[in-house]
């Protein structure tokens, strides 16, 4: 009979912002799961894929099959479970990924179905598919990004601090920002639309212009050792650093600064501004390469599809947390499940007392990541148990039940991405 739980050998994107060598939890995976994988301390390892994409389909490491996960699951369609099979056509929805991040990854965001089809009709060299692309990042280490507006009265804030802000933004559409606080929801979007489009669309000269005086200006204070965390100087120089001149930089008193500690999460919906910063991350996102950047990036920038398409709702940053489910049958699982069909990531973390853990049954496809531990996997059809240590990635068919037996007394942590349809 044809094994419904196997693991995979998944791919490394190799992407110049990626930390580089044994500093990137991605190649640290790696390194964990297989000893004859070399590291090389100069390449970055940015990405892990684990998943179906045409560009990294993870490969099947069981002697009885010569396919990638892609082609197994064309032809076992059953094994993603009934509704997954039928919402998503046969394929597999999401894409799963650990992400090392050393280099700002580009000021973006992602459009709904509708605006995706519209893009991807108009310049599909750009927006290759029709899909949406919501994501969810749960750090592995602090994690810092950026997302969402921040609250009208920080941005006004710093439109009175930095005068390079102020002149790139213009007068009137600052003071009628100023004028929106404590308005309504509405004329707020409207006046931060203003501001953020007015910026976002400054000429190039007089933005490096006004960005070399804000960079000489904090260079002096914290040479003078001055205190810049009001103007977020250290992350300004940062920014300025890895893109020399680029608008994305003045993005950061637009948007809410987010450091994750390990187990928080993020979630980016559809229209919402973002740009991952730096750290370690897991993620999952529905199966789309659609992203329209603006800055932070050497990939092509669509400035007016972004101001067009962005909601402009300001929240603080808290807000911006995606808190899991904690689980009412088992008490090692918290549930990250955000408000789109095409993913659910699932948390366990088993302590080392525990001597065998059972992974739950669900009508769906899933894949396991192993982040710490190490256990021997066995299920009621297997003739043979499976190793798996850190960095071992499973294929869980639909309706198929595992059990994993600890092979020694240390915590387990694991990250589980299905489809909870």
């Amino acid at each position: 009979s044809v094994p419904a739980v196997f693991a995979l050998s998944c791919t490394v994107q190799q992407y110049a912002w990626g930390k580089k060598g044994s500093s990137s939890e991605v190649a640290r995976l790696l390194a964990s799961s297989d000893p004859q994988v070399q590291i090389s301390e100069d390449k970055p390892y940015a990405e892990l894929w684990m998943g179906t994409h045409p560009r990294g389909d993870a490969k099947i490491l069981d002697n009885r099959i010569s396919q990638t996960l892609g082609q197994w699951i064309a032809e076992h369609q059953d094994c993603l479970g009934s509704k997954v099979k039928e919402t998503f056509n046969g394929k597999l929805p999401f894409l799963f990924k650990v992400l090392s991040v050393e280099t700002a990854l580009s000021i973006q965001a992602h459009p709904d179905k509708e605006l995706a089809k519209k893009l991807h009709l108009q310049a599909p060299q750009h927006y290759p598919d029709a899909n949406h692309k919501p994501e969810m990042a749960i750090a592995l280490t602090p994690f810092q990004g950026l997302c969402g507006f921040r609250p009208v009265e920080e941005i006004v804030a710093f439109l009175k601090k930095v005068p390079e802000f102020q002149l790139l933004v213009g007068d009137d559409a600052a003071s009628q920002l100023e004028q929106s606080v404590g308005g309504d929801s509405q004329a707020v979007a409207a006046a931060l639309r203003g501001c953020f489009s007015h910026l976002m669309r400054s000429e190039k000269e007089v933005l490096v212009e006004q960005l070399d005086l804000l960079v000489k200006r904090i260079s002096q204070q914290v040479a003078a050792g001055n205190n810049t965390e009001d103007v977020c100087g250290e992350l300004l120089l940062r920014l300025h650093q890895q893109y020399p001149g680029d608008i994305g930089c003045f993005a950061i008193y637009f948007l809410n600064l987010l450091t994750l500690q390990p187990g928080e999460a993020m979630f980016l919906e559809a229209n919402v501004p973002h740009a991952y910063l730096k750290g370690d991350c897991v993620e999952c996102m529905a199966c789309s390469d659609n992203t329209v950047r603006a800055g932070l990036t050497p990939k092509f920038i669509d400035v007016p599809t972004l101001c067009e398409m962005l909601s402009y709702t300001p929240s603080p940053s808290k807000d911006r947390l995606f808190l899991p489910a904690w689980s009412q049958e088992d008490p090692y699982l918290s549930i990250y499940d955000p408000p789109v069909p095409d993913f659910t990531v699932l948390k366990m973390e088993v302590p080392g007392s525990v001597t065998e853990y059972k992974i739950s049954v669900l009508d769906s496809a899933s894949i396991l990541l192993i982040v710490q531990g190490t256990v021997t996997a066995s299920t009621p059809t297997a003739q043979a148990t499976m190793p798996l240590q850190r960095g071992s990635v499973l294929f869980i068919g639909a309706d198929q039940s595992v059990s994993l037996k600890l092979t020694e007394p240390k915590d387990l942590l694991l990250f589980r991405a299905c489809c909870l349809l």
